[in-house]
């Protein structure tokens, strides 16, 4: 099998060659390769020590030099050197007691966590694989280098990446390796929330979300996500869905197209539910408030895997109004931008299809045209550039101030009153015409007063 390497990690492997190492491409970027898949990183490993490594290129950075990690940098780009490893006895299932380098390729190869990144290649010797990593591709499955049990136990977070990669590739996870992902999913509380996190966004953003499911199935979510396993099972006795909750989330996750913000809003969007739940007389089901406390509940979940600020602040607010539904008129929808936000808009109307899709035929057709409609309005309020936020005014403190206006409250007050005005009637974002129209309500207070 021909793999065509990249001239810069072909500079690399036959520069260590030259010198009497072994140097090979290895694992994820090997697999993808021989899938017609684009990798996005190339890592190398090789029979050279880290310090022999340095000496060999003019550029390297000590990235995990304990563990045999040098950055070889060619022009603005890094490629991770490691020197053939095994690693020692786990004692936390993270991290290695210590790490003992080896001159054997295979040796190396067998500590890696699944068979199909479990592969190394270069021009000369070709495709190594001694752990049937091209028959599993070919077999399309997930399956552990060696003992499931041990590899797991290295390190909890493979039990995540076997989930995760299913999704990516949507390939089944092999039934002895499944086994031991259930039994020993409970030690992922080990792992630190940042590794989780890294893990789950890359399911969630794969081809094949509703690969969660398996992570439900097989006890992980019970452990890094019980907010999702409350959801299942939760009945939506209601014309607009045919779906309990988890799997209607699973069909709206799918509905979306691959974009952190947007999944991570699919997925938290109806957390909610389960608490918000009641039944009337009639046996129908309603979920008043939900939206409220998925807004609660993707917080607090986000918070604990340690997600950023800003992807906080963008999800939540999405979560927050994935139900806001109104008629679509120019001025509903203009309305509709400065609560939710101009830049987070198309996510919402993007949420709001996708929410919809996943639900039950009833007025489909109906909710369809309205966020089209409102997509619309939307895209006529940008060309247009109408107001919809106070920055847009044609006016702003300092012109209140010359009119006479106290600066505080009152100012803030009135601004907003004046934005509202504007977001009815676009056409009056004049400052003549808002310096008229205040001027005006101050006559009529003081006149009142």
């Amino acid at each position: 099998m021909k793999i065509a390497l990249p001239r810069k990690v072909m500079i690399i492997i036959k520069n260590l060659q030259l010198h009497g190492y072994e140097a090979y491409a290895v694992g994820g970027c090997v697999r993808d390769s021989i899938l017609a898949r684009r990798p996005k990183d190339w890592d190398i490993t090789t029979s050279a020590r880290p310090e022999e490594v340095k000496k060999l290129f003019k550029r390297t950075v000590d990235t995990g030099i304990e563990h045999g990690t040098v950055t070889v940098l060619l022009g603005k780009d890094g490629y991770e050197v490691t020197t053939y490893r095994i690693d020692g006895a786990y004692e936390d299932s993270r991290h290695p007691k210590e790490v003992l380098f080896t001159n054997r390729l295979e040796e190396d190869l067998r500590r890696r966590d699944f068979t199909i990144n479990a592969m190394a290649y270069n021009d000369e010797v070709r495709l190594v694989d001694v752990f049937g990593g091209m028959q599993d591709l070919n077999h399309h499955l997930i399956r552990c280098v060696g003992e499931p049990k041990e590899r797991f136990s290295e390190d909890a977070l493979r039990i995540l990446r076997a989930v995760r990669f299913s999704a990516q590739l949507n390939f089944p996870i092999e039934s002895k390796t499944a086994a031991a992902v259930r039994e020993l999913a409970p030690t992922l509380e080990h792992i630190s929330a940042e590794r989780i996190q890294a893990e789950l966004v890359k399911l969630l953003v794969s081809a094949h979300p509703e690969r969660i499911q398996d992570a439900y199935e097989l006890g992980i979510t019970r452990v890094i996500l019980p907010e999702w396993d409350a959801m299942e099972g939760v009945a939506q006795n209601t014309p607009h869905h045919k779906y309990d909750v988890a799997q209607h989330t699973l069909h709206a996750l799918k509905y979306v197209k691959r974009n952190k913000i947007l999944r991570l809003t699919m997925l938290f969007h109806d957390m909610g539910k389960p608490a918000r739940k009641t039944t009337d007389e009639n046996g129908r089901d309603h979920f008043k408030g939900h939206a409220l406390v998925s807004e609660v509940i993707a917080r607090d979940v986000m918070q604990r895997l340690k997600f950023d600020n800003d992807t906080i602040k963008k999800v939540t607010r999405l979560v927050c109004f994935h139900d806001y539904r109104v008629e679509a008129t120019p001025a509903n929808v203009r309305r509709a931008m400065n609560r939710i936000g101009v830049d987070l808009f198309p996510y919402y109307l993007a949420v709001r299809l996708a929410d919809v899709k996943a639900q039950s035929s009833y007025r489909r057709r109906e909710k369809i045209e309205n966020i089209v409609a409102m997509r619309k309005y939307y895209q006529e309020a940008i060309i247009k550039e109408e107001c919809v936020t106070l920055r847009q005014l044609a006016v702003g403190g300092r012109d209140l101030m010359a009119l006479g206006m106290k600066p505080g409250v009152e100012i803030g007050r009135m601004l907003s009153e004046l934005l509202e005005y504007v977001i009815d009637h676009p056409e009056e974002n004049d400052k003549k015409k808002l310096c008229e129209y205040v001027n005006k309500k101050i006559s009529q207070k003081n006149e009142n007063n």
